[in-house]
């Protein structure tokens, strides 16, 4: 499965590993999974190892998007771990989409 998750720290700390290249039907197992937790322990701490992490389908990018929309508020931190010589094209969205999002600013400026 590309998308494997594992509870740590009493479920406050939800560890995702992210393999291969992701289709729509990924996220319809992580999806309601990371709103279970979110329901049971409020904002969650979240590490992303993408180490093995090779993309999106085109629908897969689209659920991923509305998730990142839809529970942008139920995550306390994120922490996303990969690959330096991989494809860098997420690092470079993360860190304009963090430029450009006066929420994301504040948050850093505190």
């Amino acid at each position: 499965m590309p998308i494997q998750l594992n509870e740590e720290n009493g479920g406050k700390i939800l560890v995702v590993h992210v393999s291969g290249k992701l289709a729509k039907a990924d996220y319809e197992h992580f999806v309601p999974e990371f709103e279970r937790l979110a329901r049971q322990h409020g904002k969650l701490s979240v590490l992303f190892d993408m180490t093995g992490f090779h993309g999106w389908e085109a629908g897969a990018l689209w659920e991923d998007t509305k998730f990142a929309i839809n529970h942008f508020a139920d995550i306390e931190r994120l922490a996303m771990v990969g690959k330096r010589s991989g494809s860098t094209a997420w690092r470079r969205s993360a860190s304009r989409h963090e430029s450009d999002d006066p929420i994301l600013r504040s948050r850093r400026r505190r």
